[in-house]
């Protein structure tokens, strides 16, 4: 039997991340999806270590480390090491950051207009569960290969 829902996931990931930035551009908003994804992490909770961002924007370590670096250098994140443990480094929003969050969250409401154009709150609701349980499963997958001897 074919299936296409990978394929088609990666279709929409790959439209909706063009449109959500151009959107973004449009509204005076200059940041990459993956920028997008770190500062939605630390708008609920600032003050995270990299790891801690990795695991919730599902992002690997090094790609969130390269990321930072350049909000870092843009002015929309801090780095501290953390007095508790040194060995690791925290990472904080700034105000210009923080000024973001308005007009970030009003532009991720028009794309999920357009996202769920057509869906009747059913179909919305039992559509995210169906995606809520592909991606547990994928994550279980994931913790599975990354045990000593670890397969699927």
């Amino acid at each position: 039997m074919e299936t296409k829902g990978g394929f088609y996931i990666t279709q929409i990931k790959q439209l909706q991340a063009r449109i959500f930035e151009r959107l973004l551009v449009e509204n005076g908003i200059s940041l990459s999806s993956g920028q997008g994804s770190i500062l939605f992490v630390l708008w609920k909770t600032d003050r995270l270590t990299i790891s801690e961002i990795s695991r919730q924007t599902s992002l690997a370590k090094n790609t969130v480390s390269l990321i930072i670096d350049g909000m870092v250098r843009k002015g929309i994140v801090e780095r501290d090491v953390n007095p508790e443990n040194r060995r690791e480094t925290i990472i904080s929003l700034t105000d210009y950051a923080r000024s973001l969050q308005d007009k970030y969250e009003a532009v991720s409401q028009q794309m999920n207009t357009l996202f769920y154009q057509g869906f009747s709150p059913q179909e919305r609701t039992d559509f995210e569960a169906c995606l809520r349980r592909i991606l547990n499963t994928l994550k279980d997958a994931e913790l599975r290969l990354k045990s000593p001897g670890g397969k699927i």
